[in-house]
């Protein structure tokens, strides 16, 4: 088993660090107080090739899970935010087309989402709805031509800005649990569309938004997939996107740990620098040793999913070692800087709130458990 990145993919994450290094850092601080990521910077993405799905040959293609992670991650090291909402319009909603599209829809949209100049989002979660995806309510009534959707999405991440929205609705509402819902590409800029952006202190500057849908029609071949395989089709999406934000989750934990060794070299207290302290030196150790694991699990899962493997199980396993190493570093890190990281503006202050919102992304812990056992009892009741 080789654990070496291959030399291109190494080389690729070199150059992606050298794009943000030009693109990102030095607006940072601007992009946080507007509270916005600039539709310039997913067009600069798009155009030298760094989103995760693009446009070759006439057609849709996705690149190797690894090279997405290792750039999601070095996105994420700098700004967690701003790589969520990346991640939203590749994999929430262009994975939607991709997957589920028809030649006709990516033909028309393909192109122009790939290459970031159209954005995307995800519409799924609902007040009542989370992380019972199957418990949601809005309703797609079939109409000549195609539905009239009506309801509310609660949380919808790019959600003020997309132009193209991947919905899930209630099709058949007599039908069973699993066979209930079907998922649909809509155009958002309808007027019969009403978006509120939502007061969040999490992946800024990322926008999270209420989108109420009031009668809004979708043309019957903007269904994406098959009627009625909705829910089907969506825990698909979630489960390649959990790769990504696994790695989205490790770069939030390496951005806070770069940031509080960098303090502990620099920082003397009592006469000594703090990383010179033997305890302190042990939970760097300590720390580092355990994203390490949690990377290998993040490389695996990557490994399984680019040979074509089933890995629903290896995605679940890395986000939630992701998260439970990320939820224990950032605060860690931040309480090296003192009272300075309770202070907006200082760029340790961000890591902890955003290790919390990715513990809630793709799945909270408990249902990583969940889809971590139902594999696990697969496996064992199969004799594997």
């Amino acid at each position: 088993m080789d654990f070496n990145i291959p030399e291109d993919i190494g080389g690729d994450a070199e150059n992606f660090g050298l794009f943000l290094a030009s693109h990102l850092k030095p607006h940072l601080s601007s992009w946080y107080k507007g509270g916005e990521v600039p539709a310039g910077f997913y067009r600069q993405m798009g155009a030298e090739g760094w989103l995760g799905i693009q446009w070759k040959d006439g057609g849709l293609a996705k690149t190797s899970s690894l090279r997405e992670a290792l750039i999601n991650e070095g996105l994420a090291k700098l700004s967690p935010g701003v790589a969520i909402s990346v991640l939203a319009h590749v994999n929430l909603g262009l994975i939607g087309l991709y997957l589920f599209g028809s030649d006709q829809l990516k033909q028309r949209y393909g192109r122009h989402v790939a290459r970031g100049e159209t954005l995307m989002c995800l519409g799924n979660t609902e007040n009542t709805a989370g992380s019972d995806v199957a418990g949601i309510s809005m309703k797609a009534e079939k109409a000549e031509g195609g539905w009239r959707l009506s309801g509310t999405k609660a949380y919808v991440t790019n959600g003020y800005f997309a132009d193209l929205g991947v919905v899930t609705a209630v099709s058949d509402p007599e039908a069973t649990r699993t066979r209930r819902l079907s998922m649909f590409l809509v155009e958002l800029n309808s007027p019969n569309i009403k978006r509120t952006k939502l007061n969040k202190q999490v992946w800024i500057p990322s926008d999270l938004t209420r989108l109420q849908f009031s009668d809004v029609f979708v043309p019957d071949d903007h269904l994406l997939g098959e009627r009625g395989r909705g829910l089907k089709q969506v825990l698909e999406v979630f489960t390649w996107s959990r790769l990504p934000i696994s790695a989205l989750t490790l770069g939030t934990a390496v951005g806070a740990f770069e940031m509080a060794l960098g303090r502990a070299r620099r920082r003397e207290i009592f006469g000594k620098k703090i990383v010179e302290f033997q305890a302190k030196a042990f939970e760097f150790a300590d720390f580092y040793a355990r994203m390490e694991a949690a990377r290998l699990m993040l490389l695996k899962a990557c490994s399984v999913a680019d040979a074509g493997g089933d890995f629903r199980q290896e995605s679940s396993l890395a986000k939630y070692l992701a998260v439970q190493i990320a939820r224990e570093i950032t605060p860690w890190a931040a309480d090296i800087f003192g009272a300075a990281s309770v202070v907006f503006e200082h760029p340790i202050h961000k890591y902890p709130m955003d290790a919390w919102a990715s513990s809630l992304g793709e799945g909270t812990q408990d249902v990583q458990k969940l889809v971590i056992f139902r594999e696990l009892m697969k496996k064992y009741e199969s004799g594997e």
